[in-house]
């Protein structure tokens, strides 16, 4: 895998985005429809198998130990713990199983076996198998893949230049590398970002603008809305206005037509119009469950009755 330097280029994706709504739309889900079946969203669970304490400071997270939020740090979990979870989510409609650490990296020794052991254990459930563990090295992620894992999160979050606004612990360019590691290993990439970081447009448009420099282009694009968290250097931030969500996915969805746009954190502000309309625009993946790290989600059930009530279904694996 290459981090190529050109991509599509950021006028083309401004000029995308920038379109009227109507057409906006119109164009993202005829794209949608020619890749995906249109009424399918799949459905992920994530659990945070290592919470707190992270060395990272990045401005928006309740796990990091440099914020004063209320989040108390807790050791790796066992295998059979996380096996529990696994199944659970596997029984209630879930084909994705992502496990989550607040590491700023990942180190050789113990910790990182046990966590190669909860790959296999969750491969074995005929589940795809997803991890978010910090940067990574290219033997680290090989292992990864050895273990049978499907895809490593790894999110690039904003803009190259609006990065050091969120986060002074890891550059961009550690971020790309880890990225560039999954990739060679031969591991599925999940990359995104978060809106609401007090980005301008235009950061958000060049985040989408590096993605599609990545060689290959990540197969998931996870697309989160910033929930602001008490304690954080971002508690205060104002809240993105809701057909701004909107546009991104649909760009999002015009610019990476086989991808995999998962509509992530911050649903819990989001009413069943606005999910609908993210639907419409090309989303077609949910994380389900009450807890989302450790944020607030929507309930199973009540994901499970928005989506009879749009007439959508879950898609299988």
């Amino acid at each position: 895998m290459t981090v190529a330097t050109v991509g599509v280029s950021l006028d083309k994706i401004r000029q995308i985005y920038s379109q009227s709504l109507p057409d906006l739309m119109f164009e993202a889900q005829r794209i949608h429809r020619e890749n995906h079946d249109p009424k399918a969203v799949q459905l992920c669970t994530l659990g945070n198998i290592k919470m707190g304490g992270c060395a990272e400071d990045c401005g928006y997270c309740s796990q990091s130990a440099h914020h004063d939020a209320s989040i108390q740090p807790e050791p790796l979990m066992q295998i059979d713990q996380v096996m529990r979870e696994a199944k659970a989510a596997k029984a209630s409609g879930s084909t994705r199983f992502c496990m989550g650490a607040a590491w700023r990296e990942v180190r050789d020794g113990q910790q990182f076996d046990r966590v190669l052991e909860m790959v296999r254990e969750v491969a074995s459930l005929d589940m795809e198998v997803c991890c978010t563990l910090g940067m990574l090295k290219p033997h680290q992620a090989e292992q990864l893949k050895a273990a049978g894992l499907t895809a490593y999160n790894h999110n690039l979050d904003t803009s190259p230049s609006h990065y050091a606004k969120v986060i002074s612990t890891r550059t961009y360019r550690d971020r790309l590398d880890t990225i560039q590691a999954v990739g060679d290993a031969g591991i599925s990439v999940c990359c995104g970002g978060i809106v609401g970081l007090g980005e301008t447009e235009d950061d958000r448009l060049e985040m989408l603008q590096v993605l599609t420099g990545l060689d290959p282009q990540p197969e998931s694009i996870p697309i989160n809305r910033l929930i602001p968290i008490e304690g954080t250097p971002l508690e205060d931030a104002p809240a993105v206005d809701p057909l701004e969500i909107v546009r991104m996915i649909a760009t999002t969805r015009i610019v990476f037509p086989k991808a995999m746009v998962r509509l992530s954190a911050g649903r819990t502000e989001m009413s069943d119009e606005l999910q609908a309309m993210c639907f419409l625009a090309g989303a077609n993946s949910i994380f389900t469950g009450d807890v989302l790290l450790t944020a607030a989600n929507p309930s199973r059930s009540h994901d499970a009755q928005l989506l009879d009530k749009l007439g959508m279904v879950a898609k299988p694996l």
